[in-house]
């Protein structure tokens, strides 16, 4: 075992101090990784405050970690020592079920092995994420990081860019598909860059007229107010897709009036009450209101390899460890654009 400088949560009403942590030392199969960067997701707050309920207590958040490879187990193949690697929201799953077979870990069948607040396959042996400096994760779940993009800003794409480009993709996006964007956050912007660089024309959906200039600059073709009615009322039958990233109440039915014939809305966000939708808004244009999580290993290689060829990156502001509790509620009152990613450097001395 490692001791290793973290950051954690030690109960739900407490911030988040400096943690002395234990990582297994490498196996044949393990990459450890210096952490360079870790993003911050709305995802470690919840999970952090018990908000969803089911933490385990000292928790240690952070699934969107990029760094450097320090060492590799002997029968490592995939990397070396000085490799750019990023490790997204799980480190392990099953491997044997169908899902874990059509590269699909995220929905492992026996349940994947969550980067924090899990267990590793063993099914006892808890797991602690990237608020730390260093991380020991198996081969198969460690990403290949291009140098061709600033690393700090490539952090956020292991999650936030995953979440946004898996229905994207699965939903074939092509060149001139009409795709609307509910909410410019964290998911938000990311997936008006990519959609945009899969060639659709985009649709900005904001309550605040203030996200207009944001928009435009982040690739969006078009940016229309909700809170307007008549808006609403122009724009009904005109998208095949809606990306919803919105994680407060909201009404569904309004937006389903939006998409064409055979259109899909897919939902991004976790509102904190179930939402009731009218069986008419989908069966009237036989429209389909879908849920998507994060992609499976193979996928975001992709998504990542994507973005280094359309020069695709977050939007961030940089912070200190020590800084994250003030971060968590400047998240928390959409104080940032569009993600809070986290300097590792003053960790690696002492922990504040």
């Amino acid at each position: 075992m490692t001791n290793v400088n973290a950051y954690a949560a030690l109960q739900a009403d407490k911030p988040l101090e400096g943690y002395s942590l234990e990582r297994r030392e490498p196996g044949e199969t393990d990459v450890e990784i210096e952490i360079e960067y870790c993003g911050v997701c709305h995802s470690d707050i919840h999970t952090a405050r018990n908000e969803w309920g089911g933490t385990k207590y000292p928790v240690v958040p952070g699934h969107e970690i990029v760094g450097y490879v320090t060492r590799v187990g002997s029968k490592v193949t995939k990397f070396k020592k000085g490799d750019t690697v990023g490790v997204g929201c799980f480190v392990d799953s099953c491997g044997d079920c169908s899902n874990c077979q059509d590269h699909q870990e995220q929905y492992c069948e026996k349940g994947s092995s969550q980067t924090y607040n899990s267990y590793l396959q063993d099914k006892k042996t808890p797991t602690y994420g990237g608020y730390a400096t260093h991380i020991v994760v198996t081969e198969n779940f460690v990403l290949n990081i291009s140098d061709k993009l600033p690393l700090h800003a490539v952090a956020p794409l292991l999650c936030a860019g995953i979440t946004t480009y898996s229905p994207l993709k699965h939903w074939g996006i092509k060149n001139g598909d009409k795709v609307a964007v509910v909410g410019l956050g964290g998911l938000g912007h990311m997936a008006v860059k990519i959609a945009a660089a899969m060639g659709a024309e985009v649709t900005m959906l904001s309550r605040s007229k203030e996200k207009e200039k944001d928009a435009d600059a982040l690739g969006a073709h078009h940016f229309e107010l909700t809170t307007k009615p008549e808006n609403m009322k122009k724009m009904a039958n005109t998208f095949n897709y809606i990306i919803d990233t919105v994680s407060a109440k909201h009404d569904y039915n309004e937006y389903l009036t939006l998409l064409r014939t055979n259109g899909v809305m897919v939902l991004l966000g976790v509102p904190p009450e179930p939402a009731p939708v009218h069986a008419g808004r989908l069966i009237f244009g036989r429209k389909s209101l879908v849920g998507s999580l994060v992609g499976g290993i193979k996928e975001t290689q992709e998504m990542l390899d994507f973005c280094a060829r359309h020069n695709i990156v977050s939007e961030v502001e940089m912070i200190k460890m020590e800084q994250i509790n003030d971060a968590y509620e400047r998240t928390i009152s959409g104080d940032v654009r569009y993600r809070f990613v986290i300097d590792m450097k003053s960790l690696k001395n002492n922990v504040n």
